[in-house]
């Protein structure tokens, strides 16, 4: 684990020196000041070093992949930037968040410069790679994925108080506002590196199984986390009400009156003893067990598609995010 968060931390100087430059130049400074906020917070810069090491593991280089890397980057922190002013959440990496620091309307537009941004630097990628093709591929695939964040979203805001969405509605709906954009990040690396269409798909489906696994784990770590590590309380989803991936099966699976008794605690419980009485009806049907064995597919799934690589340190960095999305206690 050490060694792969010293490596994500290498990929994320190389990616922020990039986003620095890139956004050094947006005016007036308010603006500039709220777009760049977040991406000097601290995150662990996920998304563009998978892009990078996939580039890599295919023969590529970090130079081909660095502004594209960096774009999704912005993509995701534009998108964390919107969730927040919709959730009205006052926190993000533990400082207070964009709209708090400033307000709604600049927050807003924060978000907004940051996803025009995040193209404008993909097509700049012309001085890094000769392929102008390899370029449209990338911003294609970056495009897909934010409309597929914007559906997933807005099906999530949908399957608020909706008791009863099934599995797969949920599954997709997490794929799109999650694993969507790991997804594009893996593809957009292997198209980067001028990987043939097989082994593009490959990197697009490794992507979309570690971006499932991703959301689901955070499902899971809702329930069962440290509260420090959390960094919120533990059961904030159940007193929110959200539907998650174990909520889902529980109401799937329960019987009637156990149903009832937690889509009430979803309506209306605000305690810890709530949570406590949710808690017993998931633990009878195995929820819980049902998320954490589901990621842990997930995660093998992902994994298994990388038997076609050869054996190099690429390849164990691959594997060794695979299994951090599912290690990982916050």
């Amino acid at each position: 684990m050490r060694n792969l968060l010293d490596n994500l931390e290498k990929y994320s100087v190389s990616v922020s020196k990039e986003i620095n430059s890139f956004l050094s130049n947006i005016s007036p400074d308010n603006l500039k000041e709220a777009s760049i906020y977040l991406t000097k917070s601290g995150g662990k810069m996920l998304r563009p070093a998978l892009a990078i090491i996939s580039c890599e593991a295919l023969g590529g280089s970090e130079r081909n992949v660095i502004k594209t890397a960096a774009a999704i980057e912005l993509i995701h922190t534009f998108s964390l930037i919107h969730d927040d002013i919709m959730d009205d959440d006052d926190v993000r990496r533990g400082r207070p968040s964009v709209h708090k620091v400033w307000d709604d309307n600049i927050a807003i537009l924060a978000g907004d410069t940051l996803f025009s941004k995040a193209f404008e630097l993909i097509s700049f990628a012309k001085d890094d790679i000769d392929s102008v093709e390899h370029i449209h591929q990338a911003i294609s695939t970056v495009a897909d994925a934010c409309v597929k964040i914007c559906e997933g979203q807005a099906a999530d805001i949908c399957f608020e108080k909706n008791f009863k969405v099934k599995e797969e509605d949920y599954l997709e709906m997490i794929f799109k506002k999650t694993g969507a954009l790991i997804a594009a990040a893996t593809k957009s690396g292997a198209i980067m590196a001028g990987a043939n269409q097989d082994e593009i798909n490959i990197f697009y489906e490794y992507g979309k199984f570690i971006g499932l696994a991703f959301q689901i784990q955070d499902d899971y770590l809702d329930l069962v986390a440290d509260e420090e590590k959390l960094g919120k309380p533990v059961g904030s989803d159940i007193v929110e009400g959200k539907m998650t991936i174990i909520i889902v099966h529980a109401l799937e699976n329960g019987n009637s009156e156990d149903r009832e008794r937690l889509i009430d605690i979803l309506k209306n419980g605000n305690s810890k003893e709530d949570v406590r009485l949710a808690m017993d009806i998931l633990n009878k049907y195995g929820s819980l067990s049902y998320a954490s064995d589901l990621a842990q597919k997930y995660v093998f799934d992902a994994k298994k598609l990388l038997d076609v690589l050869e054996d190099t340190h690429h390849k164990q960095s691959l594997i060794s995010i695979a299994d951090f999305v599912i290690n990982r206690e916050k």
